[in-house]
């Protein structure tokens, strides 16, 4: 279950990150080389980076799982997602901070540079660069793999992510028109509840209430001196 809120954020984020996606995305379909494999290279591209965050936290997740605190940190982290959800756009503001306007235009530039140069190898390229994009909904669903306190789970809830963007980036890569912004304003008003859905998930996922795939037990055993923290399934 928790994977399909991952396509599902994806899907719903494509709409809010179309504005800043959609004139790359639209580049990439206007190229001189229409083919059909190189619009999914460039998609592929981006949910690959997005794997690799995905892994990068899941580490970190990991590292609080070891320290026996799986069911408050997933609270936690339940109530992290519900917060930047219901601020989405206010989480982009971060990037107007000092130490990451460097990145942001080391980006940007690369960017730029893939695009002109075309082909397979540079719109897959071009992918991977997008990734680092700064979006809301990317650092939603990047707390999200946070929560599930595993790296290669982390890796693939952030794939899954990618993967939800594709439909709506490859139509309009196809079309060459960009969604009418009432449509898309319609559409966000939906985001929120999406993430707040999402965070609930975690929530319940911490308390522990034995449902299985959903609430898992989390029962604490001893070891000498040590306590060992696991998930039980039923």
């Amino acid at each position: 279950m928790i994977f399909w809120t991952a396509v599902v954020l994806g899907f719903m984020g494509s709409f809010h990150c179309v504005g800043m996606c959609g004139p790359i995305a639209m580049a990439v379909g206007n190229s001189s080389q229409k083919f059909l494999t190189n619009k999914i290279l460039y998609n592929i591209g981006r949910s690959i980076t997005y794997a690799l965050l995905g892994l990068i936290v899941g580490v970190i997740g990991f590292t609080f799982s070891l320290a026996g605190i799986q069911q408050a940190f997933s609270i936690f982290i339940g109530l992290m997602i519900i917060l930047i959800a219901v601020s989405v756009k206010g989480s982009e503001r971060w990037v107007s901070i000092s130490f990451l306007a460097t990145p942001v235009r080391w980006i940007k530039s690369r960017l730029s540079f893939f695009l002109k140069r075309g082909g397979a190898i540079a719109f897959f390229a071009t992918g991977l660069i997008n990734g680092l994009l700064p979006c809301g909904m990317v650092y939603l669903a990047l707390v999200a793999a946070l929560g599930l306190q595993n790296p290669w789970m982390g890796a693939a809830y952030m794939f899954f992510f990618g993967l939800g963007t594709i439909p709506l980036l490859l139509a309009l890569m196809f079309s060459g028109k960009l969604i009418p912004l009432k449509s898309r304003l319609k559409i966000q008003k939906v985001m929120p509840l999406v993430g707040v859905l999402v965070g609930l998930i975690f929530i319940f996922r911490g308390l522990g209430l034995g449902i299985h795939g959903f609430s898992p037990n989390l029962q604490v055993y001893h070891y000498g001196e040590k306590q060992v923290e696991i998930t039980v399934c039923r």
